[in-house]
């Protein structure tokens, strides 16, 4: 059962929303603004409701089986390892020869599920950042770096500690891009034509 959810977990994070979305909206976006699968590119590419969907659908994927395993009375290792398919689901999608996101939105839920006040401390870091900043990649590096910490405030495990840190080192390392631009001073602000 444990084996199989852990599958579960990962086949679920593996599915493409934001390429699904896009297909049906008739635009593959690989192939067009930042290439990116995630929400924010969905959004920019066919309009911000299908962004949105985009959004939900991503955060749901981190959210559903960590609410399972909870429901289940598995240990916190065995919650994190779950969390933790889930979220590499969406960076190694299966269904997309295992080229996914950047992991934000899937990790986002699966941390809801797993400490909400911890979550809403994140959400008001993200949120502080993106507007002093006027651009979504600060909020959503900081968010990553400040999970750990927000976790240890809330008492959480130490297993749901260590694996918020090791999901905000990969949701950082794959924003490199975005950090090489805020250093060449070139990342798009948040609404601009060419913003990610």
């Amino acid at each position: 059962m444990l084996v199989a959810l852990i599958i579960f977990a990962y086949l679920l994070g593996s599915i493409p929303s934001g390429y699904i979305v896009g297909t049906l909206a008739g635009v593959d976006v690989r192939n067009a603004g930042s290439g990116n699968i995630g929400a924010t590119n969905v959004a920019r590419i066919v309009g911000k409701r299908l962004g949105v969907l985009t959004l939900l659908a991503d955060t749901a994927k981190g959210y559903v089986p960590v609410l399972i395993a909870l429901r289940m009375g598995l240990t916190p290792t065995t919650v994190a390892v779950v969390a933790l398919a889930a979220f590499l689901g969406h960076l190694y999608p299966v269904f997309l020869r295992f080229k996914g996101g950047k992991g934000v939105a899937t990790a986002f839920g699966a941390l809801l599920a797993l400490a909400p006040l911890a979550t809403l401390i994140l959400i008001g870091v993200f949120a502080l950042v993106v507007v002093c900043s006027g651009r979504i990649s600060p909020g959503s590096i900081a968010a990553a770096l400040a999970a750990p910490f927000a976790l240890w405030f809330v008492s959480a495990p130490p297993a749901f500690i260590a694996m918020s840190a090791l999901l905000g080192t990969l949701v950082i390392l794959r924003h490199r891009d975005n950090i090489k631009r805020l250093l060449d001073g070139t990342e798009p602000r948040f609404g601009s034509a060419s913003s990610r």
